[in-house]
């Protein structure tokens, strides 16, 4: 019973750190811009590079399509690996104008298993990335997996320790009711608790689901 097993470890977490209210950001471009600049570094970091994008006036489709890439590269520094990522927010928004004229509106209005596989044919765009914008700025019910889910689902024993991204999102997207809340929120808490426990050296110590996983492993495989 993948699914009830699931919601159950949905609660422990809801319980342990309460509603998240992620993803943080002022407007659904604000999110994918966050998406993008998050890859390879830590929210911290990509705070910074939003603020700096805020105060330049950069933080539209229009503005970030007509900025010189060195410019912008400059302004994004804080976010790590920002002369590749300078060109990731380039490609996206010119596909964006191309496909869609500039609107997310529009871009949300396609049925989002096909925008997924749009959405992954961008240049800089992976699967996590992908489901992040239609998630969290999309409102769309797809799934996002991150290391921190791998790392704790292999560990209570739903997936294998080489599951690939596919083979993790399918355990949510197959047992899960298709709830955008759900989703939203069970993955914002999935990170939270990677933060204090499931670290690649992991501190079990404390952790309501290290105890689960002890009395419920079993019933998981």
């Amino acid at each position: 019973m993948p699914g009830a097993y699931l919601l159950e470890i949905f609660d422990i977490l809801h319980a342990a750190y309460g509603p998240r209210h992620w993803w943080p950001a002022d407007t659904p471009f604000e999110v994918c811009v966050g998406a993008i600049l998050t890859q390879n570094t830590n929210w911290g970091n990509v705070e910074k590079a939003i603020t700096n994008l805020k105060r330049e006036g950069l933080l539209s489709p229009e503005a970030l399509r007509d900025v010189p890439v060195e410019r912008l590269a400059e302004v994004i520094r804080p976010a790590g690996y920002y002369n590749v990522k300078s060109v990731r927010l380039k490609d996206f928004v010119t596909y964006l104008g191309d496909r869609y004229g500039g609107s997310l509106e529009r871009m949300f209005a396609r049925e989002w298993p096909e925008l997924r596989e749009e959405l992954l044919g961008v240049r800089g765009i992976g699967r996590e990335t992908a489901d992040s914008i239609l998630l969290y700025a999309g409102g769309q019910p797809s799934f996002v997996v991150d290391a921190y889910t791998k790392r704790l689902f292999a560990a209570l024993g739903l997936v294998a320790d080489k599951a690939d991204y596919e083979e993790v999102r399918a355990l949510f997207m197959k047992n899960l009711p298709s709830e955008v809340s759900l989703f939203n929120e069970y993955h914002a808490l999935i990170v939270e608790h990677g933060k204090h426990h499931c670290r690649k050296r992991p501190r079990c110590a404390g952790c309501g689901l290290h105890l689960f996983c002890r009395a419920h492993g079993d019933a998981a495989q």
